[in-house]
């Protein structure tokens, strides 16, 4: 927690630094990546950096961290932190690169706010920075333990030896190590990080569900390709869609993510729309494979038929369980799904269990749209849990 005397200074200069966290993180990736290119092309999502959701990520974390620390002391944002800390273990960040960013933030708000950062108040968001820093450093070096990896030392080259194109725009890559090891144990709902070396150089990174049971002998994961809306297409799914077939090979990074089977065997709700239904059929693979007995309501959301990756197996995988049902919504059915509903995702038809532990993946505003309605149907927030591919923009909301 805060020292004491640093309290009242945060408390005091939140409200300030809060807003103009927008120009300070803008003001913070410029400098960085000035000083050491590297990191933009190599490490950081370009695409999130041209649409200034990288920056609305960091500048949340921040504000949700700092207004815990002076609001509920005793508290400890162990979901906002494990969830950052997955992320950065999945990139092979290491503890260094936290001096890095601290001197080009610090130096950010002090070229921002100016005067109004008199030696107190640096000193105060200093200790804010650190607590923060030292927690995520902590919570990475026991997921790179867990792997069996030095710190930062998370990749592995993979062969694809198998590419199954699930919808025009999902293709499934199944990898093996190239050097003939074993793949590894992963949790079902995990994910990893796929390094890309695109026309330019750069080496992009993007996160990725497994989407089989971790009782195979391969991984595989499904990737959507990413129609750009406001902006340019996806550049690193455009490229695993265009250019990999079986034989080649990639940089795969160790299995990571906080999403995974709980144990026990409580009811479970898995709500996923598009591509979010990968970790949910790796859940579901596990499931299977242990004949659970568990209620499972699944629920998936898409734009139709056609477009819902993996349809055909999740239906096998909910036959295979005595107590499982799967409800499905798409905007335009069709006729080779008459059990579908039409529109959006409406828990209001599904028979809730009280004790029910909920897993969510897919969109934001899909994520942000079933959450309100689960707390409206009284599952408590706790129980309610979610994967978000990209920056977070629900960070410091939990």
């Amino acid at each position: 927690m805060l020292s004491e005397q640093s309290v009242p200074v945060v408390r005091a200069t939140l409200p300030a630094v809060g807003g103009a966290l927008g120009e300070i993180t803008e003001r913070f990736y410029g400098n960085l990546f000035a000083a050491h290119p590297e990191l933009l092309r190599d490490l950081f999502n370009r695409g999130n950096q041209a649409s200034g959701a990288q920056k609305q990520a960091l500048a949340g974390a921040i504000a949700g961290f700092a207004t815990m620390l002076v609001e509920r002391p005793g508290a400890r944002p162990d979901v906002l932190l494990s969830r950052i800390a997955h992320k950065h273990a999945s990139l092979g960040i290491t503890s260094d690169q936290y001096k890095i960013v601290h001197r080009h933030l610090f130096d950010a708000i002090a070229d921002v706010l100016g005067d109004a950062v008199t030696p107190e108040v640096a000193g105060a968001w200093d200790e804010v920075y650190w607590l923060m820093a030292n927690a995520l450093i902590a919570l990475e070096a026991r997921l790179y333990e867990q792997a069996g990896a030095a710190e930062g030392e998370v990749w592995r080259t993979m062969r694809v030896i198998r590419r199954h194109e699930e919808t025009p725009d999902v293709v499934s890559l199944t990898l093996m190590p190239a050097d003939g090891e074993p793949s590894g144990p992963f949790l079902p709902g995990q994910y990893v990080s796929v390094q890309a070396e695109l026309p330019d150089g750069a080496r992009q990174i993007r996160q990725y569900s497994l989407s089989q049971g971790p009782d195979s002998t391969e991984w595989r994961i499904s990737v959507k390709r990413v129609a750009g809306t406001t902006g340019p297409d996806g550049e690193v799914s455009s490229w695993l869609h265009r250019r990999l077939r079986a034989g080649d090979t990639l940089r795969v990074s160790a299995p990571f993510g906080g999403l995974t089977l709980p144990e026990g065997g409580g009811p479970l709700l898995l709500a996923s729309a598009g591509i979010g239904t990968t970790p949910m059929l790796s859940m579901l693979h596990a499931l299977a494979a242990s004949e659970s007995t568990r209620r499972v309501i699944v629920a998936h959301a898409d734009r139709s038929p056609a477009d819902h990756a993996h349809r055909d197996e999740l239906d096998r995988l909910v036959q295979a369980l005595p107590n499982a049902e799967c409800h499905l919504w798409y905007e335009t059915p069709g006729s080779t799904a008459p059990h579908a509903r039409t529109g959006r995702t409406d828990l209001g038809v599904l028979d809730l269990p009280e004790d029910l532990t909920v897993y969510l993946c897919g969109p934001l505003p899909y994520l942000r749209a079933i959450r309100s309605d689960l707390l409206h149907h009284g599952v408590q927030a706790a129980a309610i849990h979610y994967e978000v591919f990209g920056p977070d923009l629900w960070l410091g909301q939990e």
